[in-house]
């Protein structure tokens, strides 16, 4: 008897109240809202069956109708992306979701299947995410950039908004330089806005309480190792630019500029800067 491919869902989390920044997700990047832009990622991503936006909001849910999108109705009263995509994933047929965070429009399809592939190679693998390599000190020494250092299996020991490893003795310019020589194939990794789920263990996470260090460091991943559950990290080469703030937009409107045809999007069809769809 064949066995079943599992079943792989991506939920896009999109919240209209932001704090630092109300109405992100429809803040336009390029004539295009930003939600469009992370919802043309994930769609291409080869290892995804379904995609979906999760929101509290119905002028989200309107934008997503107008492109040809779906999107899941989530209440407002919940705390976390995580809440969000646990919701919304109830009743959607699934035995993997994926969470893409509603505010990374130049997420790779490429880090999408790599994080996906991790977690189906492991019957004992519960969630996976991914990183990359830090080139430059701002990002290392940013408190919005997430760090993580991993074991020798791949596995997250910790994630931090500082910087780990503390290199002691080290000046903060020799940081990335020393680090990579002394240490090989050591590096500054940055963790990226995705996380891969078995469909149980998500509906599991979100009972489990807050955890001291997720409070500390406001990173809702840390609840998961505080548990002592493993998750596992797949190290990518290309990098994702997050939105936080209003000022973000133009660095990613930079990105999209340059490198908005990702190597596996459709040939049929993919969206330009200008938010128009051509074939090639």
């Amino acid at each position: 008897m064949a066995t079943r491919s599992p079943r792989i869902a991506a939920f896009i989390p999109a919240r209209y109240g932001s704090t630092r920044f109300p109405g992100k997700p429809l803040a336009l990047i390029a004539g295009t809202a930003m939600i469009q832009h992370v919802y043309e990622r994930v769609s291409a991503a080869t290892k995804v069956d379904d995609v979906f936006v999760a929101t509290d909001d119905k002028r989200i849910a309107e934008i997503v109708s107008n492109f040809g999108g779906r999107s899941v109705m989530t209440p407002s009263s919940l705390k976390s992306g995580t809440d969000r995509c646990a919701a919304a994933a109830r009743n959607i047929r699934a035995d993997v979701i994926v969470n893409v965070q509603g505010d990374e429009p130049t997420i790779s399809p490429n880090t999408i299947d790599a994080a996906v592939s991790v977690l189906l190679k492991s019957r004992e693998c519960v969630i996976s995410t991914a990183a990359v390599p830090i080139r430059d000190e701002d990002t290392l020494f940013s408190e919005n950039s997430v760090k993580v250092v991993i074991d020798k299996n791949g596995d997250a020991l910790y994630f931090s908004r500082t910087v780990i490893p503390f290199l002691r003795g080290i000046h903060r310019q020799d940081y990335l330089r020393r680090f990579s020589r002394e240490n090989p194939p050591r590096e500054f990794l940055k963790h990226l806005g995705i996380y891969v789920y078995r469909s149980s263990f998500l509906q599991k996470l979100t009972k489990l309480k807050e955890t001291p260090l997720e409070v500390a460091e406001k990173l809702e991943q840390l609840r998961v190792l505080e548990n002592g559950y493993r998750i596992k990290v797949v190290v990518v080469k290309e990098d994702s630019i997050s939105v936080d703030i209003p000022s973000d937009l133009a660095a990613v409107e930079d990105f999209l500029s340059n490198q908005y045809e990702p190597e596996n999007l459709p040939k049929e069809s993919f969206v330009t800067p200008d938010g128009k769809r051509k074939g090639r």
